[in-house]
C-alpha cells in the first residue's frame, strides 16, 4: 500500500490532486489528466474549473492492475 500524508489536514482531507498522484506515480501531471481522459485511473471532476480529483483507493487500484501480469 501506499504512504502519503498530504501537507494539509490530513485526518479531513480525502481527494488527491493531478500533482499530488503525479509525485506518487512518479510521472508528469500531463500523464495523469491524459490517463484520467482515457479511463485508466478513476477520476472526479470538481468545482467550476472543473478540476481532477482522485481517490487513493483508485490509486491504488490502478498500482495494482498495472502490477498485476496479464
Amino acid at each position: 500500500m501506499l504512504k502519503y500524508t498530504p501537507k494539509d489536514k490530513p485526518a479531513t482531507r480525502q481527494m488527491l490532486t493531478v500533482n499530488e498522484v503525479a509525485h506518487l506515480l512518479h510521472v508528469h501531471p500531463n500523464t495523469i489528466r491524459l490517463w484520467s481522459k482515457l479511463g485508466t485511473i478513476k477520476s472526479y471532476r470538481i468545482g467550476k474549473r472543473r478540476d481532477y480529483r482522485f481517490k487513493m483507493d483508485d490509486v491504488e487500484a490502478f498500482l495494482r492492475k498495472a502490477a498485476s501480469p496479464d
